[in-house]
């Protein structure tokens, strides 16, 4: 079996809409536009702990692309990782359906879990022909990532091994 990864947000999931304890302020400027950013730094070892227990790979599918190793990475507590390529909204799309797409492309049939807040990313994905065996987690745009979510990966990912170890 392939390295499972898990596919990370950065906007809605360890970037929130709403302020909660734990969350630091900052600013970002990627390609000189200024971002509000709402981080947790408590994210990045619940993130590389889950990870390191279950021999999966974290990797940034996210519009902020490389660019979330240089903005969020340092301040949540992560390495540098690698990105989806994901091109720019086509409008043509929604923004859930455009990522799945491109996703789905890059990942092939690696098995994957997918920390994301666009809802419509599982219908999306449900079109596309050739996945392997993957989870979305559904996240809370408001509230952002939490506990309760990286358990729900972590189950899938034991789960997973123990079908396929």
């Amino acid at each position: 079996m392939d390295t499972p990864l898990v596919l990370l947000d950065v906007d809605g999931v360890l970037n929130p809409l709403q302020r909660s304890p734990g969350y630091q302020r900052y600013r970002a400027s990627p390609d000189g536009v200024v971002y509000r950013l709402l981080l947790n730094p408590r994210h990045g070892p619940l993130l590389t702990g889950l990870a390191a227990d279950t021999g999966a790979e974290i990797v940034w599918a996210s519009y902020w692309r490389d660019a979330a190793n240089d903005w969020i990475s340092p301040r949540v507590g992560l390495p540098s990782l690698r990105h989806v390529p994901i091109p720019r909204h086509d409008p043509e799309f929604s923004l859930g359906a455009w990522k799945a797409r491109h996703v789905a492309a890059w990942v092939g049939e690696r098995p994957f879990v997918w920390l994301e807040d666009e809802p419509d990313v599982t219908n999306a994905l449900t079109e596309e022909k050739e996945l392997g065996p993957y989870l979305v987690v559904p996240v809370d745009p408001l509230h952002g990532l939490t506990e309760t979510h990286v358990d729900q990966a972590r189950a899938w990912l034991e789960q997973l091994i123990r079908d396929h170890g």
